[in-house]
């Protein structure tokens, strides 16, 4: 119990520097508001570190799902380890808390940056990073997580020694004033650090506000609290870490291009970054290959992608084709295998980041490859999530092609469910066909017929099948990671469905293909067959997805 004060005698400071009380420069309250206001900046930029490491580790490992809950659970943990460690802190509460904000400054700031050098420098994605980064990610959410867990008592001692109030009380407005800031930091990361700033320049930022607020707030206000010594050193501190920051700011971009051709190679010729993703092509000149990489993530390659869009677009194609619908495929690849038939007389293409659809039609090398697919008047674009576009569409199509990310990806997933196939086979025409880039078979088989599974779940007919890599020796298939040939699937999986079932061959006067045959169609369909997984697997559902390795 807080035993109340008594009355100050004559001639006695005044009532907010009594015994026990902190001596500020302002009057207790106003000097409760600058504390309050301390809690809310610091507690935004402590929920901007959480969601940039979830982003990045989300980006640069995948499985969002799996990130999210190893930050949030580490971070967690350690908060209430940091709350206990900083008991002791209590009687130097300014102190403690000023080398708290300068040390989260500082590794918040740079914890961006230090996951991206390692992701960029260790040279195997697939070997030492899939390990490595895991760890990284843990300590920085460690770390993170103790030294925000400190704030709370200290900041709570620094209300009371303000002026002293019943617990709860002081409570209840510490923690009001931490989940606003929380909540305003929330939002501020998606909608303004992301996009205008990126992940790097927002962390730094973020590390620079937090320095200077939980600096200003203990030199500032409760300086008379720190001995001569002691505000020396929080000063050349805080100094010291906005020197770094500002530093790391000013390099950041020299940084990025370092670390993006130690990732995608010197060629790198586009490299941006839309409100869905990361886009970088790189190649596509003086006889190089384009390579297209969507978040890390090789989409495209020039040196085998005809043998994946012919497979999957001209199975698909023997019957009516009249109307097509292209699921994803905003490279225009899967519309440059449509637009070979002439029978075509429209093509929607659904896709959801409209910078890939401007860079198909304007990049001069990704155009070129894609046949001008953008600029015949066949070609509709709608730039839209396929799920949602799907539950609205407006007609039905003879043939539905699905080229979207594989279904390991967790934000995929939902494009593979029970629920989404449903939605695919009421826009069917009684005798369309649906044909669906299923992910890898050889090195992920349970994925692939658990896709299989989620689509006769749905009511389609399905005639699952499977081509390899053009080049032997190189890693075939969307979605591969820029590492070696043999830490990327080895070949691509595709299913074929319709309402009733449809044989799996090429139409007799369709085009010429480069690389697809019926015959070698046949043989695809029996090497796929012989991968199948035994026992009963269950569909995926939205509710229950079941795409994890």
């Amino acid at each position: 119990m807080i035993e109340p004060h008594a009355p100050a005698p004559p001639g006695a400071p005044p009532p907010w520097a009594v015994q026990g009380q902190a001596r500020l420069p302002v009057r207790p309250g106003f000097g409760r508001f600058l504390v309050l206001a301390g809690v809310f900046v610091c507690a935004a930029c402590g929920l901007v570190y959480e969601l940039e490491l979830v982003a990045l580790a989300s980006y640069l490992i995948g499985d969002s799902v799996t990130q999210a809950s190893v930050v949030l659970s580490v971070m967690v943990f350690a908060m209430g380890i940091g709350s206990l460690a900083a008991k002791r802190l209590r009687p130097r509460a300014a102190a403690g808390f000023g080398a708290v904000e300068a040390a989260l400054a500082l590794v918040g700031g740079c914890s961006a940056m230090a996951l991206y050098a390692v992701f960029a420098w260790t040279g195997d994605w697939g070997g030492v990073w899939a390990n490595g980064s895991r760890y990284l990610l843990v300590a920085f959410s460690l770390t993170i997580g103790l030294l925000i867990g400190a704030e709370v008592p200290l900041l709570m001692e620094l209300i009371q020694r303000i002026r002293r109030q019943d617990p709860g009380g002081a409570v209840a407005d510490l923690f009001a004033a931490d989940y606003v800031g929380a909540l305003v930091g929330g939002l501020a990361f998606p909608f303004l650090l992301l996009p205008m700033l990126g992940q790097l320049t927002g962390a730094l930022l973020t590390g620079t506000v937090n320095a200077v607020a939980g600096g200003a707030l203990v030199l500032g206000l409760f300086r008379r609290d720190l001995t001569r010594r002691a505000r020396w050193l929080l000063l050349v501190a805080n100094l010291v870490v906005l020197g770094l920051l500002g530093a790391a700011a000013v390099l950041v971009d020299d940084f990025e291009r370092a670390a993006r051709h130690a990732v995608y190679g010197a060629d790198v010729r586009v490299a941006l970054r839309t409100g869905e993703q990361e886009i970088v092509l790189t190649g596509g000149t003086h006889g190089r290959p384009l390579d297209l990489f969507l978040d890390g993530r090789l989409r495209v390659s020039g040196r085998d992608e005809d043998r994946y869009h012919e497979a999957l677009v001209h199975p698909a194609m023997k019957g009516p084709h009249a109307r097509v619908l292209i699921l994803g495929g905003g490279d225009g690849l899967a519309a440059r295998e449509v637009l070979r038939y002439p029978g075509v007389r429209s093509v929607d293409v659904v896709e959801l980041d409209a910078g890939v659809v401007r860079l198909a039609r304007h990049d001069r090398a990704l155009s070129a490859l894609n046949g001008h697919a953008y600029d015949d008047a066949r070609v509709h674009v709608m730039n839209a999530d396929a799920f949602r576009w799907l539950r609205g569409a407006p007609s039905t199509y003879d043939v539905v092609i699905s080229d979207l990310p594989d279904p390991g990806i967790t934000a995929s997933t939902k494009l593979y469910s029970q629920e989404f196939y449903g939605l695919a086979y009421r826009v069917l025409a009684p005798d369309g066909r649906l044909a669906v880039h299923a992910g890898p078979v050889t090195c992920r088989p349970r994925v692939f017929w658990t896709v299989d599974t989620t689509m006769r779940a749905a009511g389609l007919r399905t005639t699952p099948y499977r081509v390899g890599g053009r080049e032997s020796g190189f890693a075939a298939g969307p979605d591969r990671t820029a590492g070696g040939a043999s830490k990327a699937p080895g070949d691509w999986g595709f299913i074929l469905a319709s309402r009733t079932g449809v044989p799996l061959s090429l139409a007799p006067d369709g085009p010429r293909l480069r690389t697809l045959t019926s015959a070698g169609l046949a043989a695809d369909a029996r090497a796929a067959s012989r991968t199948r997984v035994t026992g009963s697997l269950p569909p995926s559902t939205l509710v229950h997805p079941r795409y994890a390795d």
